[in-house]
């Protein structure tokens, strides 16, 4: 009786290894916020601390929702899954409404909020993996036919639009990676995958050729020293960050390129400082921690008791992985460049909110599985 109430105990308190290292993480990256960002700060707002101050609401607040979803049964989410699809679509919409959506270097891609603003691609990802994992719970089955993928594909798709409109093709990337990733774990047979290859690469050719600056950005990945002041400056800047590093960095706050060199230093190029400072030894580290949480995850998903909290779990899971993957293979010149922030780390308050509620949710699943072992 003694054994089965310490198993008991154990499995209510969930994964706690994984909540600890989302707290470092975030941590860890409000710190290197603070050394990316504060020349630029000083000189922009007069405030060396500003982004670090916005982060720390955003973490302060993420943490909250953490709690909260950490705490309530993930499996009432099923009620709100339609509620949630809807606000992610009228959210993605609003950006494109004259004094509501917020222009950035060309790109409407936020709702202001007076001081703060809200980017609505971030809440879609979630709406996507919520919707996913609530239509394969209910029809297990329907996934092995094409007809039974479309429901997915339609949701993902229509989001998928709504993002490329702002523009935005990296968060359209991550979509399409996410929604392959949740249809490939939902059971989605070969050659359905193989059917929507083809027009997907077309659909993706069509988005650079149509688009100027995509197809300069491109050119620039190829060859930045063909336009070391236009489209290839920030690669190489980026470039220059890494290769200063060497295997020990420079030493914490000592980065030469935050100094208006590397634009976007505090948010998508922020792996480049932290490369500088830290080296390559320091960047293993970090990439230790968070391939941590990737295993944690995805070890929570394969103990889970139920597919809706599988889905969810993998959905989360993965969509942290991708937004990794793809903003180290950016700073390193590895693909094209594209806006993409590192999850828990870079600057931007939708995105640590959004990461953090959903790490409560991976944490809400585990509690419901049985123990989890290192």
């Amino acid at each position: 009786m003694k054994r089965f109430e310490q198993k008991a105990l154990k499995k209510d308190r969930g994964d706690i290894l994984l909540l600890i290292a989302v707290v470092v993480l975030s941590v860890v990256g409000t710190v290197f916020i603070y050394s990316a960002s504060n020349y630029s700060a000083s000189a922009t707002y007069g405030d060396a601390f500003y982004f670090v101050k916005k982060q720390v609401i955003g973490i302060l607040l993420g943490i909250v929702v953490m709690i909260a979803t950490s705490i309530i049964d993930y499996n009432k989410l099923k009620k709100i899954t339609i509620p949630v699809c809807i606000v992610s679509i009228i959210l993605l919409a609003l950006v494109f409404v004259p004094g509501v959506g917020v222009e950035n270097y060309g790109a409407k891609r936020w709702i202001g909020l007076g001081a703060f603003t809200l980017q609505p691609s971030e809440f879609a990802k979630f709406a996507l993996i919520l919707f996913s994992a609530n239509y394969v719970a209910k029809y297990p089955e329907k996934i092995k036919t094409f007809n039974g993928i479309l429901p997915i594909l339609g949701f993902g798709l229509l989001i998928c639009v709504l993002i490329i409109l702002e523009p935005n093709m990296s968060i359209t990337i991550c979509m399409v990676l996410l929604m392959i990733t949740l249809l490939f774990s939902a059971g989605m047979k070969i050659k359905h995958f193989v059917f929507l290859i083809i027009p997907a690469f077309i659909a993706g050719v069509i988005l650079i050729l149509i688009e100027p600056y995509r197809l300069s950005r491109l050119m620039a990945f190829i060859d930045p020293w063909s336009s070391p002041k236009g489209e290839g400056y920030q690669l190489l800047q980026s470039l220059y960050a890494l290769g200063s590093g060497g295997w020990f960095g420079v030493g914490l706050f000592n980065s030469r390129q935050k100094y208006a060199f590397l634009p976007f230093a505090e948010s998508d190029f922020i792996l480049s400082v932290i490369g500088e400072e830290i080296g390559f030894v320091g960047l293993i580290l970090l990439f230790a921690l968070l391939g941590f949480i990737v295993f944690r995850g995805l070890k929570i998903a394969s103990k889970s008791k139920n597919v809706f909290g599988f889905m969810l779990a993998v959905g989360i899971t993965m969509i942290f992985g991708i937004q990794t993957i793809i903003n180290a293979l950016v700073v390193t010149g590895s693909i094209p460049p594209t806006g993409l922030p590192l999850p828990l780390v870079s600057s931007g308050n939708t995105s640590i909110i959004i990461f953090m509620s959903e790490m409560g949710i991976l944490y809400n699943i585990s509690k419901n599985n049985e123990s989890l072992t290192f």
